[in-house]
């Protein structure tokens, strides 16, 4: 069957050409989200990286819920900061309260020069929906 391109209602405009996942053979790749409140472009980014960071997975959730999965079935985490050294600690206490231990995603963390509309954050997702509840 051909891939699946996810648009999901509810879920930040994007800011650029791009689906919010696109999905082939159970695996679901979910695009970067950024800390955008609500769907708009124009919609401002909460102040500070641990507000960021939980808008960032709130926006994730809503992506991966429009396609029937959740944060359970995510394999792979790549998160993009702007401000590494001074965030890092932040960002990880925020991010480790979304995945229980012993279940946490493979994950990258890199430091960046800049990301889009100016936020400090963006993290995308890989996840796999289990055989007996594969979407096509």
């Amino acid at each position: 069957m051909p891939p699946v391109f996810h648009m999901i209602a509810g879920a930040p405009d994007p800011v650029a050409p791009f689906s919010h996942a696109v999905e082939d053979d159970g695996w679901v790749f979910v695009t970067g989200q950024m800390p955008f409140t609500g769907t708009s472009l124009d919609s401002p980014y909460p102040e500070g990286i641990e507000a960021q960071t939980h808008q960032v997975m709130k926006n994730l959730e809503t992506v991966l819920a429009g396609c029937g999965l959740g944060l359970g079935q995510v394999l792979s985490a790549r998160i993009y900061l702007t401000h590494f050294d001074a965030d890092y600690e932040a960002m990880n206490a925020v991010y480790a309260s979304y995945f229980a231990p012993g279940r946490r995603p493979a994950r990258t963390c890199i430091g960046v020069t800049g990301l889009a509309k100016g936020a400090r954050i963006e993290i995308d997702l890989v996840a796999r929906r289990d055989a007996a509840g594969a979407r096509r």
